[in-house]
């Protein structure tokens, strides 16, 4: 049995009843992007060349191929369905005013999608209106070097105690605190029970405030 058919029917048996298509997909696509060379990089460039010229077919062709990456991302932070659609149709808009910030040097298409997806439903649970992103930029700026400084150190110091932990562990970690999964879908996606993902939770933490001197809760 291949590794995407096996997949695929775990996951089915972990959610038996009233799955979600989109979901599923944004699931599958999730585990596809990061453990399978899925080769990608033809559709991803004709996606940047397509919205670069201003063409809408760019952004069909994005949603055609990433829909269930966004909805997966963002499923797991909002809850209200009509959040999650406007969360993904105001994800596009941003895609389509900063793709020429996109650097395939520097990562991924799926990557960079992930981030702006996480960031803007981030934005709609915080209940900061779209308008707003221009007003926050201007009160950051208001900090000093020295905060900005101090903020890169903390940042960098937090990768290198992350990057000790076990590859499971990191798995978990960025689940938790970066896409803000719940321990009950942690669970199920990775086919532990929530108090596994609990104790897991609790000891690389432990490691981490062990690392950085306690500043980790």
């Amino acid at each position: 049995m291949s590794i995407k058919k096996e997949y695929c029917l775990r996951i089915l048996r972990q959610y038996p009843f009233s799955f979600n298509l989109k979901i599923f997909r944004g699931i599958l696509q999730n585990y596809l992007y990061n453990r399978i060379d899925n080769g990608g990089e033809p559709v991803d460039e004709k996606i940047i060349e397509l919205i670069k010229l201003q063409k809408e077919k760019g952004l069909k062709l994005m949603q055609q191929e990433y829909s269930g990456l966004m909805h997966y991302i963002v499923r797991g932070i909002l809850e209200n369905e009509s959040d999650i659609e406007e969360c993904i149709s105001d994800i596009c808009v941003k895609v389509w005013n900063s793709i020429e910030s996109y650097s395939p040097d520097k990562g991924k298409l799926s990557t960079w999608l992930t981030v702006i997806s996480r960031n803007t439903a981030l934005n709609y649970l915080k209940g900061k209106p779209r308008e707003h992103d221009q007003l926050k930029e201007e009160v950051a700026g208001t900090f000093s070097v020295e905060d900005d400084l101090l903020r890169r150190e903390r940042a960098e110091e937090l990768k290198s105690a992350i990057r000790t932990l076990s590859i499971e562990e990191q798995h978990i970690f960025y689940r938790k605190y970066y896409y803000l999964q719940k321990t009950s879908q942690i669970a199920a996606e990775l086919g532990m029970t929530d108090r596994s993902v609990e104790g897991k939770l609790y000891r690389l933490r432990k490691k981490l405030q062990k690392k950085l001197g306690g500043e980790f809760k």
